[in-house]
């Protein structure tokens, strides 16, 4: 079974309270790969305490923490309560988001393409909590580069959005759901036409909602303010739609 960050960062935070407390099974090897792990990963690195990043071996860590406190309980209660903004964090975001559906969007999108479109994935994810405007902003950067990178190896023109010769989301989507065949007029059941209708829908609503609370256009008095969770909704409809768009794109190309 696949262990979530916030199982890695519990392992971690154990590792660190039995070094503390004299009964340390972990080795230097599985403290520094664990440790690289989570440092490299921009969603909890700035909430991961500070020891974590001073002590880049395992045996560094004790002198530390004798020198701050001598017993025991005094040593648990200190590292539960540096591990806990990270905890909290990914315990908020289990409930907003859901982590092995981001992990299998992650892996269908890079690999279709490890630049562009999995960088606006991630950093979707990464915005979802903190920064919901930007994150809205960048699930609808993530469609948008979804649609021009299968027509580009369609080789189906489309306008690009500079000057006059803006393209909207919408008719950049319709071009690709005709390529792939997931047009709704392409389709003469009923219940595959109100399917792919809702599809259309949501990158409407996509577009829709950037314009409205994203951070892409300036604010006047009364503009409304996204929370995480209207962050939530779109990035997680973003990125299902980009799953679906590219898994029906490389179906079709095989």
């Amino acid at each position: 079974m696949m262990m979530t960050r916030l199982d890695k960062v519990r392992q971690l935070q154990e590792v660190f309270i039995d070094s503390a407390t004299y009964c340390s099974n972990s080795t230097e090897e599985d403290y520094s790969k664990l440790r690289s792990e989570l440092l490299k990963d921009s969603v909890i690195r700035d909430l991961l305490p500070q020891f974590v990043k001073d002590c880049d071996q395992l045996l560094k860590f004790r002198p530390f923490i004798q020198a701050m406190f001598k017993g025991y309980k005094e040593r648990r209660e200190f590292i539960w309560n540096q591990f806990q903004p990270v905890i909290a964090f990914l315990d908020e975001q289990n409930i907003i988001g859901n982590q092995p559906a981001d992990d299998d969007i992650s892996t269908i999108l890079s690999n279709f393409d490890t630049e562009h479109i999995h960088i606006a994935w991630r950093k979707a994810l990464e915005r979802r909590n903190h920064d919901p405007e930007g994150a809205i902003t960048m699930a609808r950067t993530l469609i948008e580069s979804v649609c021009k990178h299968i027509l580009d190896e369609a080789g189906i023109p489309y306008k690009d959005n500079k000057g006059s010769d803006l393209y909207e989301l919408p008719q950049l989507y319709s071009k690709t759901a005709t390529q792939l065949n997931l047009a709704p007029e392409q389709h003469q059941e009923d219940i595959f036409k109100q399917i792919l209708g809702g599809c259309k829908s949501v990158i409407g609503g996509l577009a829709g909602v950037r314009n409205r609370l994203s951070d892409s256009h300036g604010k006047g008095k009364q503009a409304v303010k996204p929370s995480p969770r209207h962050a939530a909704l779109a990035v997680n409809l973003a990125g299902s739609m980009a799953a679906f768009l590219v898994a029906t794109w490389e179906e079709r190309s095989s």
